[in-house]
């Protein structure tokens, strides 16, 4: 069997699927969580998307949910595809978010392919001291 210049080193006998990898790879969109005193900032690697394929929405239940679906490239005519590796297909992460945070506030800015969504946080109230008076 030849091999193409494309995939030195590797047995395409036992190589995955295209549809296995790409279902793992979807699945498992990785996401960062950090909590600073200010807010909760979510960072998503998705490299080769632009905004327009991404979308991030806050469910009732205070439910953060960032999806989006990379295209696999077709071969146009006079073209053809010797190997196709990129990762294509949707994915969904979903992240229930604390009580003390301002859903009406969440921003979502990407950059170089890094999603970043932060999601402020409410201000804890502050306590008010009550004068006592003698009787």
């Amino acid at each position: 069997m030849a091999l193409t210049p494309f995939l030195i080193g590797a047995d395409p006998r036992i190589a995955p699927s295209s549809y296995a990898r790409d279902v793992a790879a979807v699945a498992n969109t990785q996401v960062d969580w950090k909590e600073t005193p200010e807010a909760h900032i979510f960072k998503a690697n998705l490299p080769g998307l632009s905004k327009d394929e991404v979308k991030v929405q806050v469910e009732e239940g205070r439910v953060l949910q960032i999806s989006g679906e990379r295209r696999k490239e077709e071969a146009t005519q006079g073209e053809k595809l010797h190997s196709v590796e990129l990762v294509h297909g949707s994915f969904l992460r979903r992240f229930r978010l604390p009580e003390n945070v301002k859903v009406e506030e969440v921003k979502a800015v990407m950059e170089n392919g890094v999603l970043t969504v932060t999601v402020p946080k409410m201000q804890k109230p502050s306590a008010k001291t009550i004068d006592i008076t003698c009787t």
